[in-house]
């Protein structure tokens, strides 16, 4: 959470130049005028926590953080956090359940922050095959299996390309919302990482994953999706990470992979 150690006043400025939101701009968005915000960020003023909840939605502050600056200003959270196996989350669980088998034979699974596994769909082997069992115990880190030396590093093809497609990534979050352990994991990940040359032609990380297997090499594009609209911060923060076969050839291999 930013300015764990400030008020209010402090955290909220924290948030706006972190997101680099104009006092007006925020103001505008948040149904108030740029006086009243420039008192609350002085500390002159005290909002309501109505008011602390536009503000912070209004800076896409995520439902832990929301929670954090309405801590910040001396209320209670407003957004529940529950475990992930309450009969309340059920529904959720189920759906979800829904699409990773919906979505064989391709590779699927749910992750929380920081890459851990919640669930996984049976192709989910494709990527843990050869791995060191010590990277498959509970909690597995989907990101450390990724990119470790003993986990499916040494099959991917592109390795330098892919993992800077997962550090950036997890760099873009932390500068949302930064996390201390977030910061840890992007330092770990990038120690597996070889050097790689941006040459002229460079277009960016987002590249197709190239992975090795016993039937020739796959390539694999990726889509994540979230709950945008979810009241719990427990369901907000859960990921799905779907792979999609990139070419026939690769979603032939998956297929058949698949029948056997």
């Amino acid at each position: 959470m930013a300015g764990t150690r400030t008020g209010f006043a402090g955290q909220l400025k924290q948030w706006r130049l972190r997101g680099r939101v104009s006092q007006l701009d925020l103001a505008i968005r948040a149904g108030t005028t740029q006086r009243h915000l420039s008192f609350l960020e002085q500390g002159r003023s005290r909002p309501g926590p109505a008011m602390v909840v536009r503000l912070a939605e209004s800076l896409g502050l995520s439902l832990r953080d929301r929670n954090g600056l309405l801590l910040a200003a001396g209320y209670a959270p407003a957004f529940p956090e529950s475990a992930l196996d309450t009969a309340e989350l059920a529904p959720a669980r189920g759906a979800l359940r829904s699409i990773l088998d919906g979505h064989m034979p391709y590779p699927a699974v749910v992750v929380r922050p920081h890459g851990i596994l919640v669930a996984a769909n049976a192709a989910f082997g494709l990527l843990t095959e050869g791995a060191t069992p010590s990277l498959l115990r509970p909690p597995l880190n989907v990101m450390r299996l990724a990119l470790h030396p003993e986990g499916l590093a040494p099959r991917v093809v592109n390795l330098a390309e892919w993992g800077r497609h997962i550090t950036e990534g997890l760099r873009g979050r932390a500068a949302r919302s930064p996390d201390p352990g977030v910061d840890e994991l992007v330092a770990e990940l990038e120690s597996y990482l070889p050097p790689t040359e941006l040459g002229p032609d460079h277009l960016g990380f987002a590249v197709p994953l190239r992975l090795r297997s016993a039937a020739g090499e796959l390539r694999l594009i990726t889509m994540i999706s979230s709950f945008t609209t979810a009241v719990d911060v427990t369901l907000a923060e859960l990921q799905l990470e779907t792979f999609l076969p990139a070419d026939e050839a690769t979603a032939q291999i998956l297929r058949d992979r698949a029948d056997k």
